[in-house]
């Protein structure tokens, strides 16, 4: 194996390997060839130290230090060639590396398009289904992976929690991979036969030309609320990043869910074909407008979608999805509204992609284990139910805790906390959401990064107070930097209920370190909240 473009995944070199002039590469961008020598590249990488024999480093200007300054080190691991700028190519001079050196205005910009071309990607033969939105991605990526997988279908998945090549499975270390790595993953796919690729799109990605020269053949949109602004100008700026998904130099079609006016926005200036679809709830009328006003003008609410979610009254689990030409009976295998709207947006995707009717029926009823999502956490009897999930935003939280509260006849608690370095302004609205729901909100540390911990937990804890502040006075709050502590102080405090209480440990889902100062620490939510409920039981026979 080896690291294909950058340090985010390692992935099998697709092999036979091609062989592309940077002559050619020239001629694709419109950059001088003439002085060119004609040397060929195989592969294509903008991390220094992963460059094997025959790359083109991708040398690119950053906020801290330019690739350019690291090129001796991909020289000496066999870099062909160079793609920068000019003052990069100004830094490769002064260094004195005599390699041929491809200098275009923007290298980021054109990184997709060349990785596209040496990697073989620019007619694949996969299908390509690409989700965005702030929350829903993942469930709604590994809906779609399991039911091809129950339906017999090699398919792929690029996302948060891990890529997938048919049975092999790699970690990821971003929701979406940067260009150079995506398309020599989509080379091993179609290498491998595989027939279907479902992944995960993020704004950075969307943003930073990660997916460019990937046309979806189908793209969703699951939702917007506040999260990224630490990166992105504002919510028209994330919303503009997420909206680029649907144009036609990055999809053909579009699903867009409209039980948000973002969404229906979305619906209404997207540039390519798109269906949308809506969630109906008992007793809720399917007229025009049914979800709240849109923050521009847009398509209307559940009366005008094309695809129609009524979820039964008597079972929360069970709906009917109604569309063009199907009509079916579903049931979510994960709990909350919101994995209703993402289980039906699987079905709907799988058939646009021209899956069966009746055989996406069966399969979407397949139980896709997400981790970190809802992902139970069993312990020994006597235990109070236990969870954990990735909410980290407001509305996440809130959803969850929503979806919680009418199977908790007793104490719903929530350990939650706001990661460092990020968006700052959602971590009020975090501790008033949690507060709103949980009868028990336990304040602790996420991933404080550089950041004082102690003053994320004031931030949360001002939430807390202003859901006081406007009526839920009978809720309780525990403040306990320790993550480790809080989660076994969640669990104690309701042992006695045994399970007429749940714990929901959210935020970090399925990571497997905290980050603090700067350093990494090894910590997993399940694993730790799985030893909270060993102690606690262990303290209650003693």
């Amino acid at each position: 194996q080896r690291r294909v473009g950058c340090c985010d995944v390692a992935v099998p070199r697709p092999t036979p390997l091609r062989s592309t002039s940077i002559r050619t590469l020239a001629d694709l961008l419109g950059a001088r060839a003439a002085d060119l020598p004609d040397v060929s590249v195989t592969g294509v990488t903008l991390d220094s130290r992963a460059v094997v024999g025959g790359d083109l480093y991708a040398a690119l200007p950053g906020a801290r230090a330019h690739g350019a300054d690291f090129v001796e080190s991909a020289a000496a691991l066999g870099a062909a060639a160079v793609l920068t700028d000019s003052d990069g190519a100004s830094r490769v001079s002064a260094a004195g590396v005599d390699l041929p050196v491809l200098v275009v205005d923007s290298p980021r910009a054109v990184l997709g398009e060349v990785s596209a071309e040496i990697y073989g990607t620019t007619d694949l033969t996969l299908r390509m289904l690409g989700i965005t939105g702030t929350n829903g991605k993942t469930t709604t990526a590994y809906l779609v992976h399991s039911a091809l997988t129950a339906l017999g279908a090699a398919t792929g998945l690029i996302g948060t929690v891990e890529t997938r090549i048919g049975d092999e499975r790699l970690d990821s270390v971003r929701t979406t991979p940067e260009a150079p790595v995506l398309h020599g993953i989509l080379a091993v796919m179609a290498q491998r036969g595989l027939g279907t690729c479902v992944m995960e799109v993020s704004s950075h990605a969307l943003a930073q030309h990660r997916v460019d020269g990937v046309v979806y053949d189908v793209a969703l949109f699951t939702n917007l609320s506040q999260d990224h602004l630490d990166f992105h100008h504002g919510m028209e700026d994330y919303f503009a990043a997420k909206a680029s998904l649907f144009t036609p130099q990055r999809a053909r079609r579009g699903l867009v869910c409209v039980d948000d006016a973002w969404g229906r926005r979305l619906a209404s200036e997207a540039t390519i074909p798109v269906q949308t679809i809506a969630t109906l709830h008992a007793g809720q009328e399917a007229t025009e407008g049914s979800a709240d006003a849109a923050p521009a003008a847009g398509t209307g609410g559940a009366g005008s979608a094309d695809w129609l979610i009524t979820v039964d009254a008597a079972d929360p689990a069970a709906f009917h999805l109604t569309g063009p030409g199907v009509d079916l009976h579903l049931r979510s295998r994960l709990p909350g509204d919101f994995n209703v709207t993402n289980t039906a947006m699987a079905a709907a995707a799988l058939i646009l992609l021209g899956e069966d009717v009746d055989a996406v029926g069966a399969a979407v009823l397949t139980d896709p284990h997400v981790p970190g999502r809802m992902e139970a956490v069993t312990g020994p009897q006597g235990s109070p139910r236990a969870l954990v999930d990735y909410a980290h935003t407001p509305e996440a939280i809130r959803a969850a805790l929503h979806a919680l509260r009418p199977s908790t006849p007793g104490t719903l608690v929530v350990v939650t906390g706001a990661g460092g370095d990020r968006d700052r302004d959602k971590r009020h609205a975090m501790g008033e959401a949690a507060a709103e729901v949980a009868d028990l909100v336990v304040v602790t540390d996420d991933n404080p990064r550089s950041e004082d911990p102690s003053s994320i937990r004031t931030a949360l804890l001002g939430g807390v107070e202003a859901a006081r502040a406007g009526g839920r006075h009978g809720i309780r709050v525990l403040a306990i930097g320790d993550r480790r502590e809080a989660i076994r102080e969640a669990v104690a405090a309701v042992w006695s209920e045994g399970g007429a209480a749940t714990v929901a440990v959210v935020g970090k889902g399925h990571e497997t370190g905290q980050e603090i100062a700067g350093v990494v620490h090894p910590f997993d939510d399940r694993a730790e909240l799985a030893h909270a409920l060993d102690l606690a039981a262990s303290s209650a026979t003693r």
